[in-house]
Parts: C-alpha cells; sequence; structure tokens
C-alpha cells in the first residue's frame, strides 16, 4: 500500500523525550515500513525516519522561537499532503481537526487516529465530519454523543526490545512519577500520595508555559532533592530506567485519558502501576496483577503495599501480548484493508450502474 502518515508538526518524529503521538506515529510507520509498504511520513524536518519524509519547516516548531504563527504551518502541511493526494492508496492522519476540511477535497480516502479528548469548540468540526472514518485509542474515548464513525479502536503501542526488563526494583525504594507536570496527569497528587507515605518519589517530565504556574505552586515547594525529586525532562533511555527500577509508578490522573503510554511503558520494564480508574486506565491496567486501579489518594496509598506481591514478569508480558507496536501495526493495516475494499466496491458498484 501507499500510505501517507501525518504527524504534528510540533515535535520531531520520534520525540527525543516527552511527545506521546510523535512515538506512535514514529512506530507505526518504521513498522509498517519494514512490512514493504511504501510510506511517506508528514513531519518536521529534524524528524528521522526509513520512510520518505516530507516536510515544510525544517525543524519542530516547539524549538523554533522564530515562528509566531503555529497555525500558517499546519496549513502548509495540509496542502502538501492534500496536494499528493494521488500518489496515495490512504492518508492517515495523527493532527485531528486540522486535516478534517481538506480529506472532502479529494478521493483519496483519509482515517484520522484520535489523539486527544472532546471540547465544546472541536466537536463542532467532528460533528461536520462525523461520516469520516475514525480510530479511537482506546474505547472510552469514544463519545456516542457525536454519533461518529469509528471504524476500529486500535491501542497505542511500543518497541518492547528498547525498554530494559528489571525482575526487581531497586535495592533503595522508591515510586515512579513521568509525565507532563500538569493538574492533568496528577503531579501534585503524585506528591500528597509521597507525602502522606514518606515514600521517596522521583518525578521526571517537562514542563509547558501553560502550567508553569502549577508547577511552581503546587510542584516545586515540595521538592527537597531527598524525599521528593524531579530529575526535570527524561529522554527515552532515562524514563526506563526511572520506572523500572522503581516499586510502582504512579499514574493518578485526574481527567479522561485517552491512553496514557506511561502505564505500557512502567509495565513493560517489570513495574506496576498505581493509577486512578479514570479515562483509558481500565482498559490497560489488568487490574490486581499489573497494578491498581483507585478511585482516590487513600486507595493508592493502600495499594503501594500490595505491588510487592505482583509478578513483574506477568506485567511485561501483559504489554507483550497487547501493547506492542506490531500489534498497533496489524490493527491499523486491518483498518487500511477495510476502508480500500469499501471504496473499491463502491466505485465497482458505480461503474455497473453508468454501464446500465
Amino acid at each position: 500500500m501507499r500510505i501517507a502518515q501525518v504527524a504534528p508538526l510540533w515535535e520531531q518524529v520520534p520525540p527525543p523525550a516527552y511527545g506521546g503521538t510523535e512515538l506512535v506515529v514514529s512506530l507505526l510507520t518504521e513498522e509498517l515500513v519494514r512490512r514493504g509498504h511504501d510510506v511517506t511520513l508528514f513531519a518536521s524536518g529534524d524528524s528521522t525516519t526509513h520512510a520518505k519524509l516530507e516536510s515544510v519547516h525544517p525543524k519542530a516548531l516547539r524549538l523554533d522561537t522564530s515562528v509566531k504563527d503555529y497555525g500558517i504551518y499546519d496549513m502548509l502541511n495540509m496542502s502538501r499532503v492534500y496536494e499528493k493526494a494521488d500518489e496515495f492508496d490512504i492518508i492517515h492522519s495523527h493532527v485531528g481537526c486540522v486535516a478534517m476540511p481538506y480529506s472532502n477535497l479529494v478521493k483519496t480516502p483519509t482515517v484520522h487516529t484520535l489523539h486527544g479528548v472532546f471540547t465544546s469548540d472541536n466537536e463542532k468540526m467532528f460533528s461536520h465530519v462525523r461520516n469520516h472514518p475514525f480510530i479511537s485509542i482506546s474505547n472510552s474515548q469514544r463519545d456516542r454523543r457525536l454519533g461518529l464513525n469509528y471504524v476500529a479502536t486500535v491501542y497505542n503501542g511500543i518497541n518492547p526490545d528498547t525498554y530494559e526488563f528489571h525482575p526487581q526494583p531497586d535495592s533503595s525504594p522508591y515510586l515512579a512519577f513521568l509525565g507532563r507536570m500538569s493538574p492533568e496527569k496528577g503531579a501534585h497528587l503524585a506528591v500528597e500520595i509521597a507525602k502522606k507515605t514518606g515514600w521517596h518519589l522521583k518525578m521526571a517530565g517537562k514542563v509547558d508555559a501553560v502550567d508553569l504556574a502549577y508547577f511552581e505552586q503546587e510542584i516545586k515547594p515540595h521538592i527537597d532533592g531527598t524525599q521528593i525529586e524531579f530529575l526535570g525532562e527524561a529522554n527515552h533511555q532515562q524514563k526506563s530506567t526511572l520506572m523500572g527500577g522503581a516499586v510502582a509508578t504512579l499514574f493518578p490522573i485526574t481527567w479522561q485519558e485517552p491512553f496514557g503510554l506511561v502505564m505500557i511503558e512502567s509495565m513493560v520494564t517489570g513495574t506496576p502501576v498505581i493509577a486512578m480508574s479514570l479515562g483509558s486506565a481500565p482498559e490497560v491496567i489488568a487490574q490486581g496483577r499489573t497494578g491498581f486501579l483507585c478511585q482516590n489518594v487513600e486507595e493508592c496509598i493502600d495499594a503501594i503495599a500490595l505491588t510487592a506481591q505482583l509478578d513483574r514478569r506477568a506485567c511485561r508480558d501483559h504489554v507483550l501480548i497487547n501493547f506492542t507496536a506490531k500489534r498497533m501495526a496489524d490493527g491499523y493495516e486491518s483498518v487500511y484493508q477495510k476502508i480500500l475494499a469499501e471504496k473499491y466496491l463502491q466505485n465497482g458498484h458505480a461503474r455497473a450502474l453508468v454501464l446500465r
């Protein structure tokens, strides 16, 4: 198949540190290339891929302080994609609403993977194109009110070979937190859990400008370098080591998380996850086997002692069975084939009507 993968321009593919969508796009693109597909990746110019790379800007937008109007580059990117639409059998968009108006203008089908959440603003666009083929990254992400044409749920996947398995946590016990320092990710709740229990907490993640005040007020005052450590934004190897050495990874989210790569990244290293039972968490964590789903901070605290009873190999095996890049690519290949089969069937029916 000739496949276009369309990534956000905000971060390079794959991301050097934080960037869930860009990591998923990279792993999917490389696996599709490995399977012999003709893949073109539309991404920032500093991206690295074995596919053909098309870009309208030389580096990730977040790294370019000279860029003042990010929307211009999104429009340029969409123009590049859809001007070349006839070169592809299918276009796979990971950029949300920005691609949707363009996809009505060409015959090449576009499938949209939803990586975010619905808002009162973007719902207007989704309702406008509700018949497009959509892929959810968890069943909990779906919003039935909008009547969208969901063709599949395809869980995100990772390459387990790039994560070291830790059969035992470090001899100096600690809890890990990895993610954006934001209210949604529950960084403040991770701190609360550590403070109430006396556990050593190691935290890593980026601080976006929009979350700077939150970080300064809710997180930074508790960072003492002894009980509460903040390690900054971690690269792949650093986060793998951080989570792998932990007794448990805390995932105390306060929002309906669409997926949450941190959960599978932790489990593949052997470390169980203690999560709030919101969003995709019940679909990703095997309750009582690879972690615990909790309703509040007190339940998270109670779960810490229970994690010592869990089989860390079972945590990794859970990911190997359900959340690998190969499993993810299988799901997307199946969607592509289904959409193209429907297209050819419709075209054949149309030709038959003309001949009559």
